[in-house]
């Protein structure tokens, strides 16, 4: 299977940089293995969309794929509490 290629929507960076440093780092690590596996387990399609949802922690990682192109663009990262 080919490596996808990540992309962030320029919305996520805000999305980041209210994370804590520690978790950030493990939601980037669980970000960098969706180029091998965009759809690894316990990632769940959200029903009427296009997109998936992935836990990381207490966090959700929010991303679309387009399989053509072989590529994954997070579009959301926050709280699982948060507003989504």
């Amino acid at each position: 299977m080919a490596a996808y290629s990540i992309f962030f929507k320029d919305s996520v960076r805000k999305d980041l940089d209210a994370i804590p440093k520690g978790d950030l780092q493990r939601i980037m690590e669980r970000i960098g293995t969706l180029a091998e596996n965009p759809r690894p387990m316990g990632c769940e399609k959200l029903s009427g969309q296009e997109k998936y949802r992935l836990r990381q922690g207490n966090y959700r990682i929010v991303h679309s794929l387009q399989d053509a192109r072989l590529t994954v663009w997070v579009v959301k990262v926050g709280h699982r509490r948060g507003p989504f």
